[in-house]
């Protein structure tokens, strides 16, 4: 658009307002649905309970926090501050890492994988 000699700030403008209601809409959804999981895991009777489902919310949300700054800074951006490094290492975090990191993250609360880890780790070490 700058080759064309026309002022872009109006098409920057619009492209800002897009990106930022396509990332704010399903993050305002996330950030309600955890707040109702919330809500209902302190009505869970039980400490132990409780503890599990937090744990499980801490890790998945963990997850959505890495995807949705990556692509936050990916979009939101202004234009101008482009550098190519840059963006490709932003896209490769939320469309490669991100996805490679969930099976690590939700399998590690698993007792069996946790002690299976540990087992490995101390072999090596010692």
């Amino acid at each position: 658009m700058k080759l064309s000699c026309i002022d872009t700030t109006v098409n920057e403008i619009i492209n800002f307002v897009v990106s930022l209601s396509v990332i704010l809409v399903p993050m305002g959804l996330v950030f309600i649905s955890y707040v109702l999981i919330i809500s209902t895991i302190l009505n869970i009777a039980s400490a132990v309970g409780q503890k599990k489902a937090f744990a499980t919310c801490a890790s998945h949300l963990t997850m959505v926090m890495v995807h949705y700054s990556c692509a936050s800074t990916a979009y939101l951006k202004p234009k101008s501050e482009n550098s190519v490094e840059q963006d490709l290492l932003l896209s490769v975090t939320y469309t490669i890492i991100t996805p490679l990191l969930n099976p690590v993250v939700y399998s590690l609360r698993n007792k069996e994988v946790k002690d299976a880890l540990r087992r490995a780790v101390g072999r090596n070490i010692s």
